[in-house]
């Protein structure tokens, strides 16, 4: 009696171009070839999940005629790179270079990098901190959209109207949500602190120092006492309170997204594991990261098994499995600078993500990331009295 083989089929992706995965399913039906099994990645994951459903080519052509993201007339234009200051700075004073560098850092950049002193990946030694105030910054394909033609958005123009309390354009294109979100426009752990909220940039700019070597440079300098900036108290605290009220809206909404393991799913279904957020992230300083190691390297016949056992497998795999790692991992060092989902080539909203749960992450353990070098990264001391509730152990 000879066993009647089982075939299997493997869908790739690409966008628009896995509507062609429908011809091939419609060929090996119309020649009385039934699949046992399908893997599929990206839009090949959607074509087989509606032929192991059964559903007729027509109905699937139908499908990705109404699907937005699978009309031809919908263009991707490649996003530019990101570079996030505080690693440059990181890996420019890890050990001594024999002289001063001065660094003029956003205030989320600031938090990156004291956390990343922290973690022994960077030192403060022979480095001046200039700190400016943030206005925040557009996502990287919208700066293009908004400069990439006849370049009529300057930085001085951002700058005039976003002091004057308008940071979207004409357009209707707004900053990055992770900057909508920020209440840290003023940089902390500065040096040297440069003033633009509630000061006239047309006539001067406002220096503050915040340090022993950041009164050394001013004293050299030789400046002008500046005149008392009266407004720059209250325009700070409005846009902190505008921040916080957009960043609380941020932290429901996504609350709700993910909610359950399902919802979860759902919100990281884009991923491909290009790991764009890891590199982009300015604390995840690992040489090697698990995930591009053999730990993850399946062997081929594993996917096969996979896909047999649950009649369907997304690849890439191991995407859900991925991000909660590195919310394992990062939670308590996310600065909510948005770098993840700037780099992220499918807009999935990461930062929202990794916000909301080190929002919840760092409540816990009294800690917020950035803000002292004096506070100490919660995985790196203990404390005899922490988390009872979890340990079992009451005073």
């Amino acid at each position: 009696m000879t066993a009647t083989p089982t075939l299997g089929l493997v869908l790739s992706g690409g966008g628009a171009r896995g509507i062609a995965h429908v011809g091939v399913i419609d060929a090996l039906r119309s020649h009385g070839l039934a699949l046992d099994c399908i893997a599929g990645s990206s839009s090949g994951a959607i074509v087989g999940a509606l032929a192991a459903a059964s559903h007729s080519t027509e109905t699937m052509l139908e499908f990705f005629q109404k699907a937005s993201p699978f009309r031809l007339s919908v263009v991707t234009v490649r996003k530019a790179g990101i570079l996030d200051t505080a690693k440059v700075v990181s890996k420019l004073s890890r050990k001594p270079v024999g002289g001063t560098i001065a660094v003029v850092l956003r205030p989320c950049e600031i938090r990156a990098f004291i956390e990343l002193v922290k973690l022994k990946q960077g030192r403060l030694e022979e480095l001046v901190i200039l700190g400016i105030d943030c206005l925040g910054a557009f996502r990287n394909a919208d700066y293009l959209r908004l400069v990439g033609g006849d370049g009529s958005l300057t930085s001085l123009d951002f700058c005039r109207s976003a002091l004057a309390g308008k940071t979207a354009t004409d357009e209707g294109i707004d900053i990055a949500p992770a900057c909508r979100a920020c209440e840290y426009p003023v940089a902390e752990g500065a040096d040297v602190v440069i003033g633009l909220l509630g000061v006239d940039v047309d006539d001067h700019l406002l220096l503050q120092s915040q340090s022993e070597k950041g009164s050394d440079l001013l004293s050299r300098l030789d400046l002008p006492a500046a005149p008392t900036e009266k407004n720059r108290e209250q325009v700070i605290a409005n846009l902190v309170a505008r921040h916080s009220a957009y960043r609380d809206e941020m932290f429901s909404a996504t609350g709700q997204a993910v909610q359950d393991l399902e919802r979860l799913t759902t919100y990281l279904a884009g991923c491909v594991n290009c790991y764009n957020c890891r590199v982009a992230c300015p604390v995840c300083y690992c040489k090697e990261c698990v995930f591009v190691t053999d730990v993850f390297n399946h062997d081929p016949s594993q996917y096969l098994r996979w896909a047999s056992r649950k009649g369907i497998i997304k690849m890439p795999t191991d995407t859900l499995f991925y991000h909660i790692t590195r919310l394992a991992h990062m939670s308590t060092a996310c600065v909510g600078c948005g770098q993840c989902s700037n780099a992220c080539p499918n807009d999935i909203p990461v930062m929202e993500l990794f916000r909301t749960v080190a929002l919840g992450t760092q409540q816990a353990f009294e800690y917020e990331a950035g803000r002292s070098l004096e506070q100490e990264p919660p995985m790196s001391t203990f404390r005899e009295d922490e988390f009872p509730e979890v340990v079992g152990i009451s005073s």
